[in-house]
């Protein structure tokens, strides 16, 4: 809840509105952030599955509680660059334990699918009251004031979280060096022709958001000419029509827990983008949120059941955490290119384009997907056993 509130309206009211960002300055920031967040979900997947995931989230949380108080201090655009780095990195582990945590808690196969839509659910919950949050006290107060709401709901997310009992499974003897385990899992997910579909698709899926992290808050102030607080009350009604989607993925057919289901997702996903900023109007604007939140609230957790479903046993900390860097990188290409798009063809219409090209590929990506359901899912059996630290990573799977 602090993060969403914190991200939406502090980190984007900040650089818009307070700051006057341009473009360009609104870019490096999300670009800073990109790489912050690789940087933090490499390492926070080697975290997960050397110590699991409740660990990872507390003291993660924790180490949130000081980055987030210091982005106040930021009275320029650099430095509101360096420190939400900073920011970012330390809260991308959070990100990955909570992504990897479902096969912690499910009770069989059959109920990852529903563990996850409702982790995704309450995430949902949590984006809905944020966001609200984030507006209010930016309304009442000051955005600055955000980032204070941000670092005491991290000291409460660790203390709720340490409560929660997960089996992690025991450490062998002479475990290898870290970057050994995160050279294995990358090569476990590109090995693997559905996981690595899987983690395209997601990346996919940022590349189609990385001209929004970059043009939105741009979008909200110049376009539809609404006040910082239009950006958290319209999230809002996205985070609401992600929770009826988390819901929705329960009740769909089993043969939407597919690689097609999820390219299909993805193609609407870039659909629902246009529809959202279609009409620079906040009317329309709250239609096409829920929307396409609503689609979000399906491919979410749908895509995170695919990746735990298909992932080998003791790996799910390592692949989670590679299917996070590449949907940071999806972020970046975007904010390479769409400050110079919306100089040209402006921001409204750059959004457009941004969801053309998201579905679009998607929508090419289809055969791929039918052949990797016919080919089925990968040998759950195989477990990649520890090596010694003398042993080159390798993976038995194909």
């Amino acid at each position: 809840m602090g993060s969403e509130a914190a991200f939406f309206v502090g980190v984007w009211g900040k650089a818009a509105y307070t700051l006057h960002a341009t473009p360009a300055q609104i870019a490096m920031v999300m670009f800073s952030l990109a790489i912050a967040g690789m940087l933090g979900s490499t390492v926070g997947g080697v975290l997960v599955d050397r110590y699991g995931p409740r660990k990872v989230i507390a003291f993660g949380e924790a180490a949130f509680v000081p980055a987030a108080l210091a982005i106040i201090l930021a009275d320029s655009i650099p430095k509101l660059v360096a420190i939400t780095f900073v920011w970012a990195f330390v809260g991308a582990p959070v990100a990955t334990a909570g992504s990897s945590f479902a096969p912690f808690l499910a009770s069989g196969e059959g109920d990852l699918e529903r563990v996850n839509a409702w982790i995704e659910g309450a995430g949902s919950a949590a984006f809905i009251t944020g966001t609200a949050l984030g507006a209010t006290v930016a309304h009442y107060a000051s955005v600055d004031w955000v980032f204070v709401i941000d670092a005491v709901t991290s000291l409460f997310g660790a203390v709720l979280i340490w409560r929660v009992a997960v089996a992690v499974p025991p450490r062998a003897e002479g475990d290898r060096h870290p970057f050994a385990e995160l050279r294995e899992g990358v090569r476990t997910a590109y090995s693997l022709r559905s996981v690595r579909y899987y983690v395209l698709a997601g990346t996919l899926t940022w590349l189609g958001f990385g001209a929004f992290g970059a043009l939105e808050p741009l979008f909200y102030r110049d376009v539809v000419h609404a006040g910082v607080e239009a950006i958290g009350w319209m999230n809002t009604i996205f985070g609401t029509g992600m929770v009826m989607g988390s819901w929705l993925l329960t009740r769909l057919s089993r043969r939407m827990i597919s690689a097609r289901g999820l390219a299909a997702c993805v193609t609407l996903t870039g659909l629902g983008g246009i529809l959202y900023i279609a009409v620079p109007d906040l009317r329309f604007i709250a239609c096409g949120s829920f929307v396409w939140g609503a689609i979000i609230g399906v491919l979410e957790p749908l895509l995170r059941t695919l990746v735990h479903r298909d992932t080998p046993e003791g790996m799910v900390g390592r692949i989670i955490g590679t299917a996070e860097v590449h949907r940071r990188a999806g972020e970046l290409l975007p904010l390479a290119i769409a400050p110079t798009l919306a100089a040209t063809l402006g921001v409204h219409r750059t959004l457009i384009l941004n969801g053309v090209v998201t579905a679009t590929i998607a929508a090419a990506s289809y055969g791929e997907a039918r052949a990797i359901d016919r080919e089925g899912r990968p040998p759950k059996a195989v477990r990649i056993e520890r090596l010694r630290a003398d042993d080159e990573p390798v993976s038995p799977l194909r």
